[in-house]
């Protein structure tokens, strides 16, 4: 899975001196580091480091007492879920949130909700152009079906899935939204050694393929070390190291974090 071939664009996401804390608990203290356009960007750190806080920062979850995100060239303190969505970023999260009693076809239709134009009386109807703009939607949600190859499990509820397949359907309905920056939080937790090589293989295809940036929070240091172009070290929601999978590799402040150096 080399990653030497791909070519990047500008920066297209940069977080500069973000400082978040809950009470007296501080989850992330001055933070800065940058990605750029087609980049597939790791974030890792040990349990307790601020990495998924980190990404609730730039999708709006969470809102920094100090620092900023700019993406796309706008610069803000703050945005909200429902304006990342819209401005091109999407999310998955640690703990799956599908809907189990829903088809894998009707799961990924849900992420092409913010794109769907027509009044919600006329889609319930399914007249005139809002069947049109339906058809078009399904026709993607398809295309996406066929990409993640889960076309056997189509119309299957997801909540009878495999927890792997549970897995690749969250990628889905996270592509459905088209995104120009694709946050992943953990893709690969609690997969098999076979599920999680299925699952580094739709990650780089996404990045080549769809040409989407990718920023990616993973344990398992093999496959960060594979996969990313660029990693950002977190301990104690302090940056600790920000460089090339080689350059973390001998960076002793990362060596110390992982074997559990007193600091």
């Amino acid at each position: 899975m080399s990653t030497a071939a791909r070519e990047f664009g500008d920066v297209i996401l940069k977080v500069e001196g973000v400082s978040l804390a809950f009470g007296g608990v501080k989850a992330l203290t001055e933070v800065s580091f940058d990605v750029r356009e087609h980049e597939i960007r790791a974030i890792i750190g040990p349990n307790g480091a601020g990495k998924s806080s980190m990404l609730n920062v730039i999708n709006g979850v969470y809102h920094p007492q100090q620092g900023q995100v700019t993406y796309r060239g706008e610069a803000r303190r703050a945005m909200d879920p429902h304006r990342a969505a819209r401005s091109g970023i999407a999310r998955t999260f640690q703990n799956l949130a599908l809907f189990k009693g829903m088809s894998v076809l009707d799961n990924l239709l849900a992420g092409r909700n913010l794109m769907m134009r027509m009044p919600i009386l006329l889609q319930a109807l399914r007249v005139g152009p809002a069947l049109r703009e339906e058809i078009a939607h399904r026709k993607r949600v398809e295309e996406i079906i066929d990409f993640l190859e889960i076309q056997h499990v189509r119309k299957t509820p997801v909540g009878r899935l495999p927890y792997g397949l549970q897995k690749r359907v969250d990628l889905g309905r996270a592509l459905a939204a088209e995104p120009r920056v694709l946050l992943l939080d953990e893709p690969m937790a609690g997969m098999n050694v076979e599920e999680k090589q299925d699952m580094c293989r739709f990650i780089l295809d996404v990045n080549d393929e769809f040409g989407t940036t990718i920023v990616l929070i993973e344990h398992d240091m093999g496959v960060v070390m594979d996969l990313s172009d660029r990693v950002a070290v977190l301990d104690y929601g302090r940056l600790i190291g920000d460089g090339t999978p080689d350059e973390i590799r001998a960076n002793q402040a990362v060596i110390d974090a992982y074997l559990g150096v007193k600091h």
